[in-house]
């Protein structure tokens, strides 16, 4: 029984190193982009509920993008706090500003894709760049560096949305180190010719590319999912590229207390079942992979089988895994979460073994 555990056990170690070495790794050893500016005519669409502390910070720092031809398209869903009218005051203040009131509707009852899909619908420029009203862009070039990804063929962009750093806060870098490592997996199946998804704090694409698949009428039922569902849906290798200069990445405030941030999670790991079947897949064979690399070395090790082929593997398997974490987390400009990668890989998987058998007995609560 030891011996077929053990070479199981080198198979789950195979498995990680293909994930790590030979998708991860087409990321993480990408050559440095460059920015070349173009002038096509960009639409950045954000979508508020109940967020008016967050709009009247961030919505200047959009209106003051370095770029020629842009118009910022503020939607409120139906807020019951003041964003409406700060969002009347900026439309006011700005001649570039775009203001779509949405109203409850009974079928789409505190929908956000029922929201987004009309100021996708009101947007006057046929490229479209997507963030939160919770997140501002890192600098002044940011529309100048997601659009400048775009090509006759690439019309959709992946970009990076990253937290803000908390000092002293393990839950902070948790919370990076997990974001950090989504933003790994999704860039590096992008770049493999296999886009699976996108984060909606930072992404852009043709306004036909959403048309082309009914917008979001396919998973219209998905209360979350307007960025990874939609990307999972219309994304091809031949359509998508991504983004990950400095310029392009955008932050937002993280979540501040664990339970927060696990009801996040399980929105987003409930979206993910609704993914295609291959990406369902290589999703649960790395995550699978992963929780086996853990529990089969603690089965062999406590019988002191092989002890030293073991730990030669799980140095190996650490090794390349580090390698890649780091030089990832370094083009992300997080770069002091490769020291934590141990144990916070730990402890994510751990936390989402968890969230899973609760998603199972139990839905989590979708947009506000």
């Amino acid at each position: 029984m030891l011996i077929l555990i053990l070479y199981f056990f080198i198979a789950i170690v195979a498995i990680q190193l293909a994930y790590y070495l030979g998708v991860f790794g087409k990321f993480a050893f990408a050559k440095a982009q460059k920015i070349t500016p173009k002038r096509i005519p960009i639409s950045v669409i954000v979508c508020a509920k109940n967020e008016e502390e967050n709009v009247a910070k961030f919505i200047p720092l959009l209106a003051e993008q370095d770029y020629p031809d842009f118009e910022i398209v503020l939607i409120d869903d139906a807020s019951s706090d003041n964003t409406l009218e700060i969002f009347e005051a900026f439309e006011k203040q700005y001649s570039n500003i775009r203001l779509v009131k949405v109203q409850n509707n009974e079928a789409f009852w505190g929908n956000k894709k029922y929201a987004l899909t009309l100021g996708i619908k009101a947007a006057k420029k046929e490229y479209l760049l997507f963030t939160d009203a919770d997140c501002y862009p890192t600098s002044k070039e940011w529309i100048t560096a997601m659009s400048s990804q775009f090509t006759m063929q690439k019309t959709i962009v992946l970009g990076y949305g990253g937290y803000e750093k908390i000092a002293n806060s393990f839950l902070n870098k948790l919370i990076r180190f997990e974001t950090v490592l989504t933003a790994i997996q999704y860039f590096s199946w992008a770049k493999i010719g296999h886009p699976y998804m996108g984060v909606g704090r930072n992404m852009a694409y043709k306004k036909e590319e959403f048309f082309k698949v009914n917008g979001f009428i396919n998973h219209i039922q998905v209360r979350s999912g307007d960025d990874d569902l939609f990307i999972n849906e219309a994304a091809r290798g031949k359509n998508t590229t991504i983004s990950f200069t400095p310029e392009s990445f955008t932050y937002s405030k993280p979540k501040t207390t664990y339970k927060d941030w696990l009801t996040q999670k399980r929105r987003h790991i409930a979206t993910a079942s609704h993914y295609k079947k291959f990406d369902q897949f290589q999703l649960g064979t790395f995550y699978c992979s992963q929780f086996l690399f853990l529990l089969l070395p603690i089965l062999l090790l406590s019988f002191q089988f092989q002890w030293i082929l073991v730990l030669s593997l799980i140095a190996t398997r650490y090794l390349f895994a580090w390698i890649v974490i780091g030089f990832s987390a370094g083009k992300l400009k997080e770069n002091d979460l490769k020291y934590w990668f141990p144990v916070v890989e730990l402890l994510l998987i751990l936390i989402q073994i968890n969230i899973f058998i609760k998603n199972i007995f139990s839905k989590p609560v979708n947009w506000k």
